[in-house]
């Protein structure tokens, strides 16, 4: 992935001695077997696999420069790949919202069968999804919600929410194990204003309540890794004893783990969210705070393209007992701990 040097060159010159434990966090290692690849398991197999209608697929999504969006990208042209009836039309990812909807409006002028678009932002890019619509081409939103539901036909995407709820119940539940009272509990966000985060942390403080706990401090990284080693690094000297962390994004905790490493603190625990494979792998070696990490795979993509390639042939889906695909699909956030990495490791991305 184009960024993962970037991330080490950072890593490598300005953190000295926490370079060592991120050094297991880049997709450079022999050890990173994982791929953001559409796993094996999802392949066409009978049923409405079965070749159809061909089909051509327009996707759009923003710039890979974050390791969670460039997995987006690479699942879904991985599935589309995996179907004789589906053309597979990406055009040029990009983070410019005016660039996004010109490359939308060329899919619609092709007439492409089915889109799917992970917006840079939903209210913005609403009526060019409006537009496909009202095209006679059925809109598959990913995670980013457009506001109108008119201008999508399905949406599927992770759960927010319930990220902060599993973070806040895992964390809960172990330092109740320990006996811990008035724990100090830490959360490194994403981007603040950004309702996602607002719903990830409104899950987390809603799930410590029921044990009795509350966030002591809160502070937002930006979801890059430069900016979660800041923001972590200042955190862990503003408080000398700290009992528990939730880092919302497992690509800005590349960065968190290093400032933990540098600072040589090890007397809490700490838990990742959207299920890396780095953040996995750390998991799995079980020799840092990193003990779970809570899901928002980026594997709705290859749902989303699966999904697309139904309501553009007219079907169903085939588990279920209605005609045509469910109008919302939300993802559940599954918690990884060392005690079931091994099967969530297939799906991770690399940061």
């Amino acid at each position: 992935m184009s960024d993962n040097v970037a991330r080490r060159g950072f890593l490598i010159g300005g953190l000295g001695g926490a370079a060592l434990l991120a050094a297991g966090c880049t997709s450079n290692e022999p050890s990173a077997a994982p791929t953001s690849a559409a796993p094996a398991a999802t392949q066409a197999a009978g049923g409405n696999d079965e070749p159809g209608t061909k089909v051509t697929i327009g996707f759009s999504a923003p710039a890979a420069d974050h390791g969670w969006i460039a997995a987006i990208a690479k699942n879904a042209e991985a599935t589309a790949k995996q179907y004789t009836d589906v053309e597979f039309r990406p055009v040029e990812p990009t983070n410019d919202i005016n660039q996004q909807i010109s490359a939308v409006e060329s899919l619609i002028a092709a007439k492409v069968s089915a889109l799917v678009i992970l917006p840079n932002d939903g209210q913005q890019l609403n009526q060019i999804a409006l537009r496909a619509t009202d095209a006679g081409i059925p809109v598959v939103n990913l995670d980013r919600i457009f506001p109108d539901k008119l201008a999508y036909r399905t949406w599927v995407g992770g759960d927010n929410y319930g990220m902060g709820v599993a973070a806040g119940h895992y964390i809960g539940t172990a330092l109740k194990e320990k006996n811990v009272s008035n724990p100090v509990i830490l959360e490194i966000q994403g981007i603040a204003t950004l309702p996602l985060t607002q719903d990830r942390s409104k899950g987390f403080a809603d799930a410590l309540k029921t044990y009795g706990f509350k966030v002591t401090a809160q502070q937002d990284a930006q979801f890059t890794v430069e900016t979660g080693n800041e923001v972590a690094t200042s955190l862990l000297q503003a408080h000398s004893k700290i009992d528990a962390i939730w880092n919302h994004d497992d690509d800005q905790g590349v960065g968190v783990l290093a400032a933990i490493s540098e600072a040589g603190r090890n007397e809490f625990i700490m838990v990742g969210g959207a299920g890396s494979a780095n953040a996995m792998r750390e998991i799995q070696n079980d020799n840092s705070v990193l003990k779970a990490t809570v899901t928002y795979s980026p594997t709705m993509a290859s749902s989303a393209i699966k999904l697309a390639r139904l309501i553009a042939q007219g079907k169903g889906m085939s588990d279920l007992v209605e005609n045509q695909v469910p109008q919302s699909i939300t993802l559940a956030s599954e918690t990884i701990t060392k005690e079931n990495v091994e099967q969530y490791l297939p799906l991770g991305f690399e940061s």
